[in-house]
């Protein structure tokens, strides 16, 4: 298995050729139902999800951005089907994290505009890595409190300690982020800055970063950026040639 790749085949192709307990996380977007057409290509989802429990090392982490289509009036619960299956192969459901969306897409009639998506987090076993990002403004920054061992009203205990409020606190689970400016011939190009957030969150130096949708090629950039190995799986020739182009560039650049 080679690292630092773009393979032109089916992802189940790719971790076929992969080792147990190999890959230490995954970021990626599949294809939603028929929201979008990926140059006519589809994947056999609930094989997918077994070889990804497979190959994910013990600790590693998944994270599945996804979102749903309506069908004759209804959403399909494609991405709630899929998370509850992640789960029968093996894989904790971690969190449940929201992407808002700045920038919303034309709603169908009668309903209101869509602005997020669900970015399903999922770990084979308790996570081996957390770099949780601590980037959000306290407003009660410096001032000092006593310590709660619980959160309830009705039952909030206090611990004979005190803390100070630090500057930034942890963010919260829901990210807004921008799509970006990255025009590419790929319908759908994953923001960087979401990319490479998950990156620095679930992830160290040197781990080993797999994206079996591919698409453009915004996982495995940000791997580099970020100092990953990275392995990336795409059926399009079209689109594997778009990701070979932004990694030369950000070689270059780096």
């Amino acid at each position: 298995m080679e690292l630092n790749s773009v393979y032109n085949e089916s992802n189940l192709d790719t971790m076929g050729k992969m080792p147990d307990n190999f890959i230490d996380l995954v970021v990626t977007s599949p294809p939603y139902g028929k929201l979008r057409k990926y140059n006519g290509f589809a994947f056999d989802f609930y094989a997918y999800a077994k070889e990804a429990y497979r190959t994910m090392k013990d600790g590693g982490v998944l994270v599945w951005v996804c979102q749903d289509q309506c069908i004759n009036g209804g959403e399909s619960m494609v991405s709630f089907e899929q998370a509850l299956y992640f789960k029968e192969v093996g894989f904790r459901l971690y969190d449940t994290m929201i992407w808002k969306k700045p920038s919303p897409q034309a709603p169908t009639e009668g309903r209101y505009y869509d602005v997020f998506e669900y970015m399903f987090v999922f770990s084979k076993g308790r996570p081996k890595t957390l770099n949780l990002l601590a980037d959000r403004k306290n407003k009660s920054a410096g001032s000092v409190s006593k310590k709660e061992t619980r959160s309830c009203r009705e039952d909030r205990k206090y611990k004979d300690e005190t803390r100070t409020v630090k500057e930034f606190g942890r963010r919260f689970n829901v990210w807004e982020i921008s799509r970006g400016k990255n025009k590419t011939a790929h319908p759908a190009v994953f923001p960087e800055q979401l990319a490479n957030d998950h990156i620095l969150s679930w992830s160290n130096k040197g781990d080993i970063v797999y994206d079996p949708f591919a698409g453009s090629g915004t996982t495995a950039k940000m791997s580099i950026v970020n100092g990953r190995n990275w392995i990336a799986s795409e059926m399009s020739f079209e689109y594997c040639e778009i990701i070979k182009e932004r990694i030369n560039s950000i070689q270059m650049a780096l």
